[in-house]
């Protein structure tokens, strides 16, 4: 069972990276709403900087995207 986890913490590591260039909402979820990119400018900067894109994106997009 730990082999089986390790495998899938593995693919979806791996699939991470690759979702989050598919993913890539930050710009279109802060061009959607004003009063949030005044909220946290920064965060979405920072989102949109692609360093932290994979958790701050799937973030965004996951709030505002649904």
């Amino acid at each position: 069972q730990q082999q089986q986890a390790e495998s899938c913490n593995e693919l979806c590591a791996r699939q991470c990276p690759d979702s989050s260039a598919f993913i890539q909402p930050p710009p279109v979820v802060v061009t959607f709403p004003g009063p949030i990119l005044s909220s946290f400018p920064q965060q979405a900067v920072v989102g949109s900087s692609g360093a932290p894109a994979f958790g701050g994106s799937l973030g965004l997009g996951g709030l505002y995207g649904a």
